[in-house]
């Protein structure tokens, strides 16, 4: 397997664990217990919740697939491919119905372009 597909394998976990972390960081439940003073109630709530749990699943799964990539290729050319994280988090983010701006597509534009210059070089 590729490393570019397997550094892509983790970046799609990452941004899973993102859309999973905010479905359970939105749920009615967690808003009540965010709502009240903060105590074991408040943690309980929060590490109870099955998203929270699968966001922080996926984000440890995603690590340990990272791990691959930073075996095979150099930080500098591995990192910035993160920045994929943030087009396709906001990508589908805009899907779910977030309001996605014209100035963030801007920034995600030249994100993209610095991916595909360090890509190629």
């Amino acid at each position: 397997m590729g490393t570019f597909f397997v550094a892509v394998i983790s970046i799609m976990l990452s941004v899973l664990a993102q859309i999973a972390l905010k479905t359970g960081m939105s749920s009615a439940d967690v808003k009540l217990a965010l709502a009240a003073p903060f105590g074991m109630p408040t943690v309980l709530a929060l590490f109870l919740n099955k998203f929270v749990v699968l966001g922080f699943s996926l984000y440890g799964l995603g690590a340990v697939v990272w791990l691959v990539v930073l075996s095979r290729w150099d930080v500098s050319k591995a990192y910035p491919l993160v920045g994929l994280g943030f087009v396709l988090t906001a990508a589908l983010g805009w899907m779910l119905g977030e309001d996605v701006t014209a100035l963030r597509m801007v920034g995600i534009t030249l994100m993209c372009a610095g991916i595909v210059c360090v890509g190629l070089s």
